[in-house]
């Protein structure tokens, strides 16, 4: 495990993201109905920014781009590529379907931390 003091609790109000690098990686933290995620900055499909995705019902971000929904916990694909209509189709074939990247999330002493593990 390698956990890295990322942020202040109180820096992440609830509804608020905040990109932050550690290392060479961006990561977009989200505070989510109370609870803190960290997750890939960039789409797995183009990597394009996630930072401005909504989170949907289920509780996963939709890219803003294509509309790719990836699980918050887990980074699991709900939705690959659907938009837009009908070219999302042959988009969708521009890269394989893919999981986003998601880190360990904990909050020690007010603040929040992550855990970037080794590939």
């Amino acid at each position: 495990m390698s956990w890295t003091k990322v942020l202040a609790v109180e820096a992440l109000s609830p509804g608020a993201r905040q990109v932050v690098k550690v290392g060479n990686q961006n990561i977009l933290l989200l505070n989510h109905e109370n609870q803190f995620y960290a997750v890939n900055s960039s789409c797995p499909h183009l990597n394009l920014p996630l930072k401005k995705g909504k989170i949907n019902e289920t509780g996963a971000i939709v890219c803003p781009f294509h509309r790719s929904a990836y699980d918050l916990r887990t980074g699991e694909v709900q939705t690959w590529c659907p938009w837009p209509p009908g070219v999302g189709k042959v988009l969708s074939l521009v890269s394989q379907e893919k999981t986003l990247p998601v880190f360990p999330v904990r909050v020690e002493e007010g603040s929040i931390w992550i855990d970037l593990q080794e590939e």
